[in-house]
This record gives C-alpha cells, structure tokens and sequence, in this order.
C-alpha cells in the first residue's frame, strides 16, 4: 500500500532544514507507519536529495510522526537554484512511499 492511502501530509522549511509529517486519516493505522517509516527508509527513499541526517518525531495523540530532513534543500530557500526552494513536492513523493 501507498502513504497516500491511509495518511496525509504537511511540510515547512527553515533555512536548509525541511519537515514533512504524516498523519493518519485513522488512528488504527498509526501503529502500522510508526513500525514500517523509519528514518532510515525515508533517508533511502528521498534519495540523494537529502544530504544530512533524517529525525523522526512521534506524536500517537495526533496520530502524526513527523520528520526533519537535515541538508535538504541545496542551500536553502534564499541561495538554492532549485525549482521547489521550499521542498513542497518532496512531501508529495513522500506520499507514494510503499509500506
């Protein structure tokens, strides 16, 4: 199964740092992203994109874990050449991660 089946998804940006979380559209589920998106296959999917350390924060009252991805935006948002500056769409390709 997809992410995007079963969560959603925000994401922000300060400096070089980005965070995407991702939260359940059912509680029940939680369990199952808390087990199978770990930072390191968020490190393997995101790719060569990020440069530094992945982080990941749980919060079960939300249903939500969110991850910060160190080195993740060429720069940052003021001195990056890249199309998505603020690492939008990286929240969106997140989403098609299989678990």
């Amino acid at each position: 199964m997809k992410l995007w089946e079963i969560t959603h998804s925000r994401s922000g940006d300060k400096g070089n740092i980005s965070n995407i979380s991702l939260i359940v559209f059912n509680k029940s589920d939680y369990g199952l992203i808390k087990e199978k998106v770990t930072e390191e296959r968020v490190k393997q999917w995101l790719g060569n994109k990020i440069k530094g350390n992945v982080e990941r924060y749980e919060l079960p009252q939300l249903g939500a874990l969110n991850f910060v991805l160190f080195n993740a935006l060429d720069g940052g948002v003021t001195s990056s050449t890249s199309l998505d500056k603020h690492g939008k769409s990286l929240s969106s390709f997140f989403l098609q991660m299989t678990i």
